[in-house]
């Protein structure tokens, strides 16, 4: 059986491996030099510092969510299932009737590799083409996303699907013990399903690659690749069908405000220290 550590090494290197094998499969040999250099001086640091800051704060905070919630004085047990079963009673109960160990191995290496080289490998795009506004507008929206769900997490927890539904197993957790507990890292309580990140964060990172790329292999495979990770959080008993659905949401109302407000902002503040 692999141990946590082992398992974090294996995920970690194969993200390494997968980022310059991923360059040279969806970027297409003209437009590489686009994406290859980008002359990181002092300006350009400090102009991206300020979003890896705040990204890095956001971590830490979900890190900190059961200091956080017995500081709010909230009650451990604390969940809103019952609202879930009203909504959709269930319905997600369907896809592990198609239950199989090479589809559960696959949907797991979906969840576990596919979905963070799909954020990474976009934010690293944008990071080396000169696109500043896209890797702006990339690191709001993340940010966006990650702190309107921490709300919900602190304040509405819900629980994973396998540990509620009757015949409905976490089959996550099951591939591997070290996997149950790297996902308790983020989620102590098991019970931050409303709204589902995974289906929020590949979302935008999908919207990001359809509109502003024009990396067309990488366009096909971010589509396929989220529609697997939305399949995948409903089929290894982690997510209720409100959780995919108020993900999605999210996603294109962050994205929304990123790239209307924030850029409305931006632009009005750009014109401003010109006229001084």
């Amino acid at each position: 059986m692999i141990s946590s550590n082992k398992l974090d090494f294996i995920i970690m290197l194969s993200l390494i491996f997968s980022v310059p094998a991923g360059y040279y499969i969806f970027v297409p040999e003209p437009l590489r030099p686009k994406y290859y250099y980008r002359n990181l001086g002092s300006s350009g640091i400090s102009d991206i510092l300020p979003y890896a800051v705040s990204a890095t704060f956001i971590f830490i905070l979900m890190d900190s969510q059961r200091e956080i919630s017995n500081l709010l004085g909230l009650s451990p047990s604390l969940n809103y299932d019952k609202y879930m079963l009203m909504l959709e009673g269930t319905r997600v109960s369907i896809f592990q009737s198609l239950a199989t160990p090479m589809l559960t191995y696959f949907c797991g290496v979906v969840y576990l590799l596919g979905f963070p080289f799909l954020l990474i490998f976009t934010f690293i795009l944008f990071l080396f083409s000169q696109d500043d506004e896209a890797l702006k507008e990339y690191a709001i929206t993340f940010m966006l996303i990650y702190l309107i769900a921490y709300i919900f997490y602190i304040f509405f927890p819900v629980n994973v699907t396998g540990h509620v539904l009757p015949g409905m197993v976490p089959l996550l957790y099951q591939l591997n013990p070290a996997i149950l507990r790297i996902a308790t890292i983020c989620s102590p309580g098991l019970n931050n399903c409303f709204p589902s990140l995974h289906a929020a964060l590949s979302v935008m990172a999908t919207i990001f690659i359809l509109f502003k790329t024009d990396l067309r292999r990488y366009k096909v495979f971010a589509v396929g690749t989220t529609i697997f990770i939305l399949f995948s959080i409903l089929y290894l008993g982690i997510h209720w069908i409100t959780d995919m659905i108020g993900g999605i949401i999210l996603a294109l109302i962050s994205y929304f405000v990123a790239t209307r407000v924030f850029k409305k902002r931006f632009k009005d503040e750009s014109i401003n220290f010109y006229m001084r």
